[in-house]
């Protein structure tokens, strides 16, 4: 971000909040280095502070870790969120959503293989932040087969089943761990997959199928 001129660099890092400036310093050198070779030393000696005062703000390195992957995993819902709270019809919503979710997925995996590793390794233990994510997307998941429902774009005979099909018709798709089995099969070919799959789920949706 660019500071207002005339504000000397100090002051403008002053004013960001010291866990604010952690999590972005953990998050540049664990996309550069990897999660083995990042320490609260050094995180600290870029912050300008001893390492016993990131202790303040973050009880370990994995705390830290985990509070760059929760970054992450929010700006996701924020991108769903979205999605699911615009004024389009719930079919159209459904199918942007899902697209938007793997995409992000895939540029996470290109962009910070890294951070995508951490989110993996997150997953396969079922972490809190993990928890708390699934959680946040399935309320979100919901908020838009329900309107599909109430505006009769969806006729599901019932609703945790359908929620349960959504989630497993796209799950190669949208979980880290798969995504990152398709990490050499060419974008253009898993986005042809995925558009078939919605197209599925949307007309399952729609004739009560599930």
């Amino acid at each position: 971000m660019r500071r207002p001129r005339g504000i000397p660099a100090r002051m403008a890092e002053a004013a960001v909040p010291a866990d604010t400036r952690l999590l972005a310093i953990a998050a540049d050198q664990l996309k550069r280095f990897g999660p083995r070779h990042v320490t609260v030393v050094s995180i600290a000696d870029a912050a300008g502070m001893t390492h016993a005062n990131v202790y303040r703000y973050f009880a370990s390195k994995a705390a830290l870790i985990d509070a760059v992957a929760e970054q992450w995993l929010r700006r996701l819902e924020a991108i769903i969120a979205e999605i699911a709270d615009a004024p389009d019809p719930a079919d159209d919503k459904l199918e942007r959503l899902l697209q938007a979710w793997a995409r992000t997925h895939r540029e996470l995996l290109e962009e910070d293989r890294n951070l995508f590793d951490v989110y993996c390794a997150a997953t396969e233990t079922s972490r809190p932040l993990i928890r708390r994510h699934r959680a946040r997307m399935r309320q979100l998941i919901e908020r838009v087969l329900d309107e599909g429902i109430v505006t009769t774009k969806f006729d599901p005979r019932d609703r945790e089943r359908a929620l349960a099909f959504i989630s497993d018709a796209v799950y190669r798709f949208i979980n880290p761990l798969t995504v990152r089995l398709d990490a050499e099969v060419p974008q253009y070919i898993l986005g042809q997959r995925l558009a078939a799959m919605i197209r599925v789920i949307l007309r399952a949706l729609a004739n009560g199928s599930v």
